[in-house]
Parts: C-alpha cells; structure tokens; sequence
C-alpha cells in the first residue's frame, strides 16, 4: 500500500525532503501546506503534488503521514495537531523550543500510537554512519573527547523581512550547534552541562554572533565545538579521540581516517598512522565525488538515508531513527546556550541610539565613495549620519557624525537611518555575491530608501548609479556617449551589479516622475582615489608580475577622481536641478588604458591580447560553463561591453551644477605617483 506524505513548509530544506521522498519504495508526496502560496507552487511544480489549504484537506485526500519543515518556534504545535489528527509525523530539527514541547509531542505520539521522530540528519551521514560502526567495533578503545569544527554562511539576504537567523541572536546555535550536541552525544553519552562563548568577527555582518564556541561535559567524557561564520574554506570536520585511536571524520571532503595504536615502534607507528591518516582521503574523496557526480550519491545523503529510516519504522515497527528521550536533552541544552545569547544581545542601535535633526544620511557612508562623500560633508560643518553594515572599528569623536548599523534591504533599519533627515545621499549598493545579495542591497534598499523618504517627508536625493547602465555593446563606435545613450538592453548577459542598477536608476526615475522625491542622479565613470585603486581590471590585470591587458591598449576609459566625484554630489545637494535629471560625471581629457599604465610608473610586462582572441576565449569558456548550467563570467556580450570602443562627452554637468574637476585625473595620476615615490 503506497503511504502518501504532506510536507508542511516549503522553504529550502523542503526540496531535500521531496527528494529523498522520490526514492523510496510505495511512498508518494501528497502535496504541501504553506503561508506562502507561491513558495508551495513553486515546489509543487518541480516535485508534484498538489497545494492544501489545511491538515484536514490533507487528510481527507488519504495523507499518512506528515513533515514538519516550518520555523522551530512553530514544530511542536503543529506536530501535536497532526498527531491528534492520526499522522505519523517527521520533524525537522530541532523538535521543538523547550522540554515541555517534546514531551508534549511524546504523549501525543503515544495516545494516538503514531510514530513521531526528529531529522538528526548526520547520525545518517555515511561518514557519521563509518565511525559509528568503527567506533562500535572498539576501533578507538574507550571515546575519551569529540571535538567538532563546522563553519557556515547562510544565504544572501534579498530584502524584506529579516529571516530568523538575523532576526534571532542565539538562532546560530539552533540551527548548527544543534547538530554539534547530538553527534556529541552519540559517542560520549546524555549530557551533563554546556558552556559556550559567542561574539561577532564581522564574517557575516548582519548575524548577532558568527563564532561560538562550547564545551560540553557528557556522561563519557569531554565535547567542544567551534562553530563560525568566517572560516574559509567551509569546514566540517569531527575528531573522536580514544584510548587505542583518534578518528577524523570530515563531512564535507567526505572522508573517515583512523590513526591507531600498533605494538611496532613509535617511529615505525607515526609512519603506519602517517600513511593511513593521509591515504583515506586520497582515495576516498574522489571515490565519493564521482559517486555523487554519477548521483549514487546526494546532496544531504544523511537526510535521505534518516528519511528512509523512518519509513521502514513505519512499515516494520522497527526502532525510530530519533527518539524523542534523544531529541529532549538536545533541545535542551541547545536553548540553554541560545537562549543566553538571545538574553545578552543589544544592537549598536540600541546601545548607540541617533539623536541628530536635519542630517545628511550618506547610504554606504563606510565604502570608497561613501566615505569620501562623509568626510567632505563634515569638513564643510554639515550633520552626517550613515548607514551601513558594520559597525565602525573605533569610537566616533566627531559630534557631527552619527551612525545606523543595518543592511539596505530590511525596510525597519531604512526607516530609522531616513527619520530626521534633510536630504539623502544614496550611494550604497551590492558589489558581489549572488543575484538575491545585488536584489537585497541595491534593488530592495532603493525601494525601501523612496519609500522612508516618502514616509518622513523627505525630498533631497542624490542617487550615485553607474555608467555601467548605459548600453555599452550596442554604442560601439558611437558619435558619443552622453546622458541620452541607450539604457543596456541585455542587462541579464551583462552581470548582477549592472541589472540591479539599472532596475534602481528606474525606481528613483520613477519616483521622481511622480513627485515622491526631488532627485539628482549622478552616472560616474572609472572612480579612483581614495580608498579606491587606479589600476582595475579595465585596465590591465595581473599574473604575477606581468600586465594582462584586453584588446590592444588603445580603449578610452570614462576615468573620475574621488574628489571631483565628491564636489559633484555636493553641488547636486545645494542645486535646484530639475527631479530625475541624469547627469554623467567623466574626466574631459581622454584616457587609454596604454596611458594609464604609463602614467602610473608600473613597471613590468605588459601584454597586450588581440580583441578577437578575448571573444574567441569569451565564446569557448560559455559552452564549457553551459556544460553545468553556469554563466560564465567572460561571456561575450560582457566582454563586447567592456571593450566597446566608445567616445565619452558632456557638458550637463558644468551647465546645471556649475561643476568642473577641481582635480583632474592627470594632476591626481601625477600627486599620487609622488606620493608613492615619498
């Protein structure tokens, strides 16, 4: 008889529950249940079944059993309800917030005499799954410690509302220290006490605490853990140290190694351990890769075999997976650390609250424009604050200066950066990572900028886009380019920093049009000074100690210095310019990348690779890419952008702002060659 099974949530982990449901004998996926129709639809259109309004609508279409994938603060409620109403229930880890919750869902089990267990996913992992068995068989003698190292990053924040790992400073723990005390756990025995430390290195910005580390005192014997958000390569790594064997386990190089105790000579031991300690992952890592690559092998293979598991509990009453006596003592001595940390936490906004009235709010006040644009502000006696991510290193001494610390995307903090403010200079934006890191931070924070600015009254702003949405390709060998060029039409093929500005330009376009903000948008060209370098990619790039240059040399680059960036935004401040103008802001002499590299005294050979050489390696690195579904990062039209031959001309900038470089880039080239040379 085929068991049909609900999954109710359909975040994430929800696609690996789907699969692992796929792959097992007279088991089908019902369908979901989630707040979030579109979620669900979207899971339901790559793993079938259909879109439940509730449990019993579930249950009425013949559902045996039910997955808890929704927040932790929601498991045991749910799981308690499925139960009542007849399912077997698995639930995703951890089973629920506080003892009482898995007792609670422990009797529910047992006065509906259904089966309840918890995801501990890497008891099933087939590395976790070889040490067990090894250390069952006496491999190690008695298990003396379990140390575990794991580092992480969560996925980018596209906007919207805060996920719960930012929204919750012990959340962290939850979600990986979690897995830390049950492996603990396995070897060493019921735990006794868990002390922890926590504190922020800056890894992943917007996480209360991105290290923790603890130890954990167990029946056996000594457990600690060291969980970080900064640590790269990603580890995953277990040592069980015994009396007769230490056992390195690494999840994620998918090897197990064992150094033991022989009778030979302690010279001849340390070569035997040497060699076996080295040899495992030699073969056993590309074993498993091919293995997975072959798909004999998958992703979260320590779900799919718990998952199976439990099926099997169900079909033949063998035993659970999890018990619920194991997921207790796990939950709580997880919510013993977390909630510390939860207790603990108070944000530099809390601590550090802004008081000034009529600021400047400078977005991004912490990068290379950003801060150049705070320090001019402040040398001409202005009230700045700023937004960004991260807290300032030391203790701000200048009155006029104060600081929000949050991300562009979370409309909360943009709300209370914006409130207060006369004007807003809008500079930050999203410089690298995936596509919902550029959506989050330069989409979503436009709109949440125009949107704070509309809610508090605010009209002043100067948006800083980029040159980068102007249609570069389709313009080469144009008369010119000015402020009335093309916008990129193709900005899908040209990367994730010029389709998220060229989508944020439209939104302060907009906005303008309708009256919601008085704005001036600044389109720089190639910013150098400061904080930012002279010899980019554009330019050349570098091999060791040759110059790699694209084309011939001969490129005109749309170069500005920071200072005539700056005097640029500070004239749009004090300008009454008609909302929405766009104004481009480039050098008026002309710059090949040849002049560049000459005038910037970099010494070394300079190669220079023909044009249609670069397209030919742009066409051959998309068919390789396209192999595996990646978009190669010197596709064609990108490297068509980049090497379009295009001449740059504007006077809107002199005739609306009075604006004229009051550097220049030669005489800044020249200053900071000297300087250099001093």
């Amino acid at each position: 008889m085929i068991v049909r099974v609900l999954l109710i949530g359909a975040g994430g982990i929800s696609e690996h529950h789907a699969k692992a449901l796929q792959n097992i004998d007279q088991v089908e996926l019902a369908g979901f249940i989630d707040l979030d129709q579109i979620k669900a639809n979207e899971a339901i259109s790559h793993y079938g079944g259909k879109l439940y309004k509730n449990i019993d609508e579930a249950i009425q279409d013949r559902v045996e059993v039910a997955h808890i994938l929704t927040p932790p603060d929601s498991h045991a409620k749910i799981a308690i309800e499925c139960l009542e109403k007849g399912l077997h229930v698995l639930v995703e880890k951890p089973l629920g917030i506080s003892i009482e919750e898995c007792e609670a869902i422990d009797n529910a089990a047992k006065v509906a005499g259904k089966l309840a267990t918890v995801n501990h996913s890497l008891l099933y992992d087939p590395e976790i799954l070889k040490a067990i068995e090894l250390v069952k068989n006496g491999a190690v003698g008695d298990v003396i410690s379990v140390d575990i190292i794991r580092s992480s990053v969560y996925p980018s924040y596209p906007g919207g509302q805060l996920p719960p790992h930012y929204r919750e400073p012990g959340y962290p723990f939850r979600d990986i220290g979690v897995h830390a005390l049950y492996l603990i756990q396995q070897f060493l025995g019921p735990i006794n006490s868990v002390e922890g430390k926590y504190r922020s290195l800056g890894g992943d910005h917007m996480l209360a605490y991105d290290e923790w580390r603890a130890v954990v005192d167990c029946e056996k014997g000594m457990g600690q853990m060291h969980l970080s958000w900064n640590i790269n390569p990603l580890q995953n790594m277990m040592l069980i140290q015994g009396t007769k064997g230490v056992l390195r386990v690494d999840s994620f190089h998918m090897f197990t190694s064992l150094r033991r105790v022989t009778p030979a000579p302690k010279a001849i031991e340390r070569v035997i351990n040497t060699i076996r300690d080295s040899s495992r992952p030699l073969y056993d890592t590309p074993k498993n890769v091919v293995a997975f690559i072959m798909k004999k092998r998958k992703p979260y293979q320590g779900l799919h075999n718990l998952v199976g598991a439990f099926y099997e509990s169900i079909r033949s009453g063998s035993s659970l997976p999890v018990s619920i006596q194991e997921a207790k003592t796990v939950v709580h001595w997880t919510e013993s650390l977390a909630r510390q940390a939860d207790k603990d936490y108070k944000s530099w906004n809390e601590l550090n609250p802004v008081a000034k009235k009529d600021a400047i709010l400078v977005t991004g006040g912490n990068g290379g424009v950003g801060s150049a644009v705070v320090a001019s502000l402040l040398n001409s006696g202005k009230q700045v604050r700023i937004l960004c991510r991260r807290p300032p290193k030391t203790i701000n001494i200048n009155s006029n200066l104060e600081y929000i610390v949050g991300d562009l995307g979370s409309p909360d903090v943009v709300f209370e950066a914006v409130k207060d403010t006369s004007a807003v200079v809008h500079v930050g934006a999203t410089m690298s990572g995936d596509w919902d890191a550029f959506l989050g931070g330069t989409i979503e924070g436009t709109k949440n900028i125009l949107t704070a600015m509309q809610q508090h009254c605010i009209k002043k702003l100067v948006y800083i886009s980029s040159m980068s949405v102007v249609d570069w390709a389709g313009s080469d060998q144009a008369a010119v380019i000015d402020e009335n060029i093309s916008l990129e039409p193709r900005s899908d093929e040209r990367g994730s920093y010029t389709k998220s500005k060229l989508e944020a330009e439209k939104l302060v376009v907009e906005a303008s049009k309708a009256g919601l903000v008085s704005s001036v948008i600044l389109r720089p060209g190639q910013i150098f000074g400061g904080k930012l370098p002279l010899m980019t990619g554009a330019v050349r790039r570098k091999a060791g100690r040759v110059s790699i240059v694209l084309g011939d040399g001969k490129l005109t680059l749309p170069m500005i210095y920071i200072d005539d960036v700056v005097h640029a935004i500070n004239l749009s401040l004090e300008k009454d310019v008609e909302s929405g103008t766009v104004i481009q802001l480039i050098d008026p002499s002309l710059w090949t990348q040849r002049d560049v590299i000459k005038a910037s005294g970099e010494k070394g050979k300079v190669i220079y690779l023909p044009r249609k050489f670069v397209f030919a390696i742009g066409g051959l690195s998309e068919k390789v890419l396209g192999l595996v579904g990646r978009q190669s990062p010197f596709a064609r039209y990108r490297l068509y952008s980049a090497l379009a031959r295009l001449k740059f001309e504007s006077d809107r900038a002199e005739k609306l702002l009075g604006w004229k470089p009051i550097v220049g880039v030669e005489k800044a080239i020249s200053e900071r060659l000297a300087s250099d040379l001093n």
